[in-house]
């Protein structure tokens, strides 16, 4: 880079830069500082990891979470905390246990730390980019790769800024800003970039409310989003009780950017997201009065302690509207247990709300699903279709204010129209945080880890392994032709009914792509495997990696797609399946689920970082996909799928 000045994101990346150069689209790899891991995806990543044989963690800190599958309706759930708690004391990590909070939550509150990088086996890790963090989701593999203490592999994304000036109005949050930016550049708009908050609007909100913004910057299809640290973070952090861990980061005054985008935050107003899409966004006032059965507050979005005592006063002294069932999940025991010392707890109760535990519940539909056709307004990150886990609910995703003036209004409400009887003025930061790490179990020490017994109930099963990629692919069956923005819900779903089985590729392959065609698992054993079409941004949404373990368990080969999500596409490669997308996106509509495609030269095409050579044996014609392949995810694919590629190194 030389001397030129860089931005915020540039600082932390060159800090970090183990190999490649900061040119966009290259192949970086990254030293990682720290990772996360939740419950749904951890006990895969751990698995993983003891594969590698790597007696401790080579990270400064790496935490494993219980938050996504704290429903216990049978041992499933208890099994995978169990062995995670096991394996994490064995191995140097530290343990959060069920109850103490949301990863993500928890993580900006205890551990995080400003110009570090974080991966995390979530796709909503960049929340830590709150406090100035280079924070990725990824998938569980590529975590436990950089707890072995290997790089994490990019291509070097483009850097955009968004210009933030004026002040938030009164009723106005952080979920309107975010929200405004998915009207602003889509679902797909932030593939390939990492997004920069900066002016002199940034400096006006608080880590929370910045968290809020690069928590959802996920949604964007962002590698990351990432705000400076500033006077903001050292009062965070000091009323956390960890001022040591601050340090000011700031861009160059002249650094470069590869796109500006400038947003007024005095001009913006209450906006929802309207079913099925993040970025569907319209203002409250637009979409209209409509009727409401449901309001669910909380998720790793919008659970904090200023969130939750905005919505605690607004409810304060009043009753929910009797159509509106309301639940409230706060997203730390540090952020109930004061709720609860200075009464606003009692408040939320009072006024009607079901608290629920602190985890992720609602959210990934692990419990407090809609009616029938119910619309539930949500503080959320994801309104995807099925996610609540009521396949025809419709779910709008809003701001703390706009949840609570709907739940106490009966109908999707504008919060400003209550302006005359509610106030939320006066909801600041804490000059102290109430501490208590009493639920974060240590490691044992090296000497005591010898001894540590890892259990595994009879719920976990072997993670599937695929094979060395054959000289030709011949003869396979299209088993699903799928459209634009499919989502990693559409391929595995959550909700309280599979989430359980995610330590059980074999029993939860059933579910795979359960919402688009139930009849696919069967059809695709059936054949011995085959091919997935896809359209545009095909696996966007979660980081979880069972939506390419489980295609891979039912022999899918290759996905086709016009365009891929960026940690869906890494898992696909890590799996062994072949991401490729058309030269041609129109032949994309001359294929027909059920044609037989052939790939008679796709070893030597691979190695060689060629174009694929298709043939539809069904219609008879031949066409060319694309593999965008660094030398080493060439290698993995060659070795099928980077566990294989890693033994062989």
């Amino acid at each position: 880079m030389g001397d030129r000045p860089m931005n915020l994101a540039e600082k932390i990346i060159s800090a970090h830069l183990v190999s490649g150069e900061m040119v966009p689209g290259e192949q970086i790899a990254l030293k990682i500082d720290q990772t996360l891991t939740q419950d749904a995806t951890g006990t895969m990543a751990y698995l993983q990891f003891q594969a590698m044989d790597t007696p401790r963690v080579k990270t400064e800190l790496s935490v494993a979470y219980i938050d996504h599958n704290t429903l216990q309706s049978g041992f499933e759930n208890a099994d995978d905390h169990r062995y995670m708690q096991s394996v994490t004391k064995k191995h140097g990590i530290y343990f959060s246990r069920p109850g103490n909070g949301i990863c993500h939550q928890v993580h900006l509150e205890r551990f995080g730390k400003p110009g570090k990088t974080l991966l995390g086996s979530d796709s909503h890790t960049p929340t830590g980019g709150g406090i100035g963090m280079l924070a990725m989701g990824a998938g569980g593999l590529d975590v436990a790769v950089a707890m072995a203490g290997g790089a994490y592999y990019i291509n070097m994304p483009k850097i955009v800024l968004v210009k933030l000036t004026g002040e938030l109005n009164k009723f106005v949050s952080a979920k309107d800003v975010i929200l405004e930016v998915l009207k602003i550049m889509s679902v797909k708009g932030g593939v390939g970039r990492i997004i920069e908050y900066g002016g002199p609007g940034a400096k006006t909100l608080t880590v929370p409310q910045r968290a809020t913004i690069t928590n959802m910057g996920a949604e964007l299809g962002a590698t990351t989003s990432i705000f400076p640290s500033d006077e903001s973070t050292r009062q965070f952090l000091k009323a956390q009780g960890r001022e040591d861990d601050y340090i000011p980061i700031f861009p160059d005054p002249e650094a470069q950017y590869d796109e500006v985008i400038e947003i007024d935050l005095s001009k913006i107003v209450p906006q929802a997201a309207m079913p099925h899409s993040p970025d569907a966004v319209k203002t409250v006032g637009d979409i209209g009065k409509i009727h409401v059965d449901q309001v669910c507050i909380g998720s790793c979005t919008n659970s904090s302690f200023t969130d939750l005592m905005t919505v605690a006063k607004m409810l304060k002294g009043r009753t929910i509207a009797p159509n509106i069932s309301l639940s409230v999940s706060p997203g730390s025991k540090q952020v109930l247990n004061m709720l609860a010392k200075n009464g606003a707890l009692s408040d939320i109760i009072d006024a009607g709300a079901r608290v629920l535990e602190c985890a992720c519940g609602p959210c990934i539909g692990m419990g407090f699903s809609p009616n029938s056709g119910g619309v539930s307004v949500r503080t959320f990150n994801r309104n995807f279709e099925g996610r609540s886990g009521t396949k025809d609910a419709k779910v709008y995703l809003v701001s703390p204010e706009t949840a609570a003036a709907t739940a106490l209004m009966g109908y999707l409400c504008d919060p400003r129209d209550l302006a005359k009887s509610v106030s939320v003025r006066g909801i600041d930061m804490p000059d102290r945080f109430a501490v208590n790490d009493n639920m974060i179990i240590p490691p044992a020490g090296e000497e005591e880890a010898e001894s540590v017994e890892v259990i595994l109930g009879p719920n976990i099963k072997p993670f599937p392994l695929n094979t060395a990629l054959p000289e030709s692919i011949e003869k396979r069956e299209v088993l699903l032709k799928t459209g634009d923005n499919i989502t990693t819900d559409h391929i595995m779903p959550a909700g309280a009914k599979i989430l359980p089985y995610r330590s059980n590729i074999p029993y939860l392959s059933r579910f795979c792509f359960e919402v688009v065609d139930p009849t696919f698992p069967a059809r695709a054993k059936n054949a011995g495997g085959g091919f997935i079409l896809g359209g545009s941004n095909y696996g966007q949404g979660s980081s979880r990696e069972h939506a390419a373990l489980v295609p891979l368990y039912l022999g899918i080969k290759a996905v086709i797609a016009k365009s891929f999500a960026r940690i869906h596409c890494a898992n696909l490669i890590n799996s062994g399946i072949l991401p490729l997308t058309f030269t041609n996106p129109e032949i994309y509509d001359k294929i027909e689920e059920g044609d037989e495609l052939s790939m008679p030269n796709v070893r030597y095409e691979i190695e060689n970082g060629e174009q694929v050579t298709v043939i539809n044996e069904t219609q008879a014609f031949e066409f060319t996909a694309e593999c965008e392949l660094s030398e080493r995810q060439r290698a993995i694919i060659l070795a099928g799928g980077a566990l294989n590629y890693a033994k062989q190194q």
